[in-house]
């Protein structure tokens, strides 16, 4: 099998409840050649065929789902340029010249996540949001102001909010918190739907329910094979099948996680100020935002396991868990669930996606998106992998390479 099988969320994400525009797929019924396969039609594939096609590629999709039904509608879409690493650990790990072009490339791409989906028009519920990263039991606030000077060296405009100062603006009771600026919240199932539709408009084709199971890179071109005997022909072959990662593709240091989140009802009048993003420096942390209706989407309470059996009877506890959590930071909320779901998603030891050509396999790239930051690096890698393709090159290919 080339990718790993998955059951990738359960329960029910707030996302597939809502009416989205379709999009165009079919099934494989003869040979292909096209200049570029993409593996996965999710977030990742959708920005990835946005980018290739407009490069002027001829692109063709392949999934074993239908498309935007695996980890996409999962995602609780807090479109963040913090890493989930503070910059002051990050640089601990690889240098604090890596650490900050990791995390001014993160600002880029939520930038241009924002700037191309205005751009094209697309309708994602998307509201540009601050957020607020609370003192807890990874950093205190003595450990905020340190990331706080690191952040500011790096050059990002960052304040720090004292207990007083939160207390009086947003309602929330904690000894300190950082705050950013300029993030996004959208509706990631709309979001993909979009790209993907624009990448069509190009010529791009969608065919699904695909699995391929065998994949042959040779010198001018590469040769995938699907489990009924079809043959695709490209030039070049990009995995971004999210968390099914390719067992071609080295994942030493790479780790599969269980997270758990939900919605509440609507409660616009019970909101915090400014409806800013907010997660927690902690481990695991808390994380929340609101949606156009009102709700509080919300969740956390990570484990580092990938049983999805035991992923999935742990939701209910999960549930309650986190409703307490959220009840004890905004006592006023209405802390019920009216939708909850689990899914799996990456880890990577220093929080930092893999992107980048395949070691041994010629002509072949793969997107691994890490962490709570998976859109925005779904963003990095349309624009890496374009530039590695067109041979104009990407200053940050070296970062996040396979190592």
């Amino acid at each position: 099998m080339t990718t790993q099988h998955r059951n990738l969320r359960t329960g029910q994400p707030i996302w597939l409840g809502r009416r989205a525009a379709g999009v165009e797929f079919n099934l494989l019924l003869e040979d292909i050649t096209i200049d570029i396969a993409i593996v996965g039609a999710g977030i990742s594939g959708a920005l990835m065929a946005d980018s290739l096609s407009e490069a002027g590629y001829s692109v063709a999709i392949f999934d074993r789902r239908k498309p935007v039904t695996g980890s996409t509608p999962a995602s609780t879409a807090l479109l963040q340029f913090e890493i989930d690493t503070p910059l002051h650990h990050l640089a601990q790990q690889t240098g604090r010249n890596d650490a900050e072009r990791a995390w001014r490339r993160s600002k880029l791409a939520v930038d241009a996540l924002r700037e191309r989906t205005r751009e094209l028009g697309i309708n994602c519920e998307m509201q540009n949001r601050d957020s607020l990263y609370l003192a807890g039991d990874l950093l205190d606030e003595k450990g905020l102001q340190r990331e706080l000077l690191a952040r500011r060296r790096a050059g990002f405009e960052t304040k720090l909010l004292n207990r007083a100062e939160l207390n009086a603006r947003f309602h929330i009771d904690r000894p300190a918190a950082l705050m950013s600026f300029d993030n996004i919240e959208a509706n990631p199932r709309k979001l993909a739907l979009g790209y993907l539709n624009f990448a069509i408009s190009r010529g791009a084709k969608i065919f699904a329910p695909v699995e391929i199971v065998s994949v042959e890179p040779r010198s001018r071109d590469v040769i995938a094979a699907t489990k009924e005997g079809r043959k695709i022909r490209c030039k070049y072959l990009v995995f971004a099948a999210g968390y099914e990662i390719p067992e071609q593709v080295p994942q030493k240091g790479h780790q599969i996680i269980s997270t758990w989140a939900l919605a509440t009802p609507p409660q616009k009048q019970k909101l915090w100020p400014e409806q800013c993003l907010i997660w927690e420096a902690s481990d695991p942390y808390l994380y929340m935002r609101t949606t156009q209706e009102g709700r509080i989407i919300v969740g956390g309470e990570d484990e580092e396991f990938e049983d999805e059996e035991k992923r999935d009877a742990k939701l209910p506890a999960k549930t309650k868990a986190i409703l307490a959590k959220l009840k004890k930071l905004f006592p006023q909320v209405i802390a019920e669930a009216d939708y909850a779901w689990t899914g799996s998603f990456g880890s990577s030891k220093t929080g930092l996606p893999t992107i980048g050509a395949i070691p041994k396999m010629d002509r072949c790239f793969a997107v691994l998106g890490y962490g709570g930051n998976g859109i925005t690096f779904s963003m990095v890698a349309a624009q890496l992998v374009r530039g590695l393709i067109t041979r104009t090159g990407d200053p940050d290919e070296d970062l996040f390479a396979f190592k």
